[in-house]
């Protein structure tokens, strides 16, 4: 399951979360990050219940999109124990982020 993130519910729903979390930042006008969306619902469920898996709409959540200083998207971000281990900006394909999970899970 792919989480709806805003500035209210990040800090419980990623930052407090024992799992890696593999957070999509986007915009709905944005292509590349229409390109992004479905591996990051292909994710969630590949590895269902050993991810948290989130999107955050960078328009209407500033708060958190200037903390993690998302400049460009779609960034994902990879943060495990309330820390960015890593993060891949721009669209590129599902085995790269597949590497990334499996590097940090």
């Amino acid at each position: 399951m792919v989480h709806t993130l805003t500035d209210a519910t990040f800090e419980e729903q990623v930052i407090q979360s024992d799992k890696l979390a593999v957070v999509d930042f986007s915009a709905e006008w944005c292509g590349p990050c229409r390109m992004v969306s479905p591996i990051i619902h292909e994710l969630a469920d590949e590895y269902d219940g050993r991810i948290v898996t989130g999107e955050v709409n960078v328009d209407e959540n500033p708060q958190v999109t200037m903390k993690y200083k998302v400049k460009n998207i779609p960034t994902v971000l990879f943060i495990k124990n309330g820390e960015v281990v890593d993060k891949q900006v721009g669209a590129v394909p599902k085995s790269t982020y597949k590497n990334l999970v499996e590097k940090y899970i």
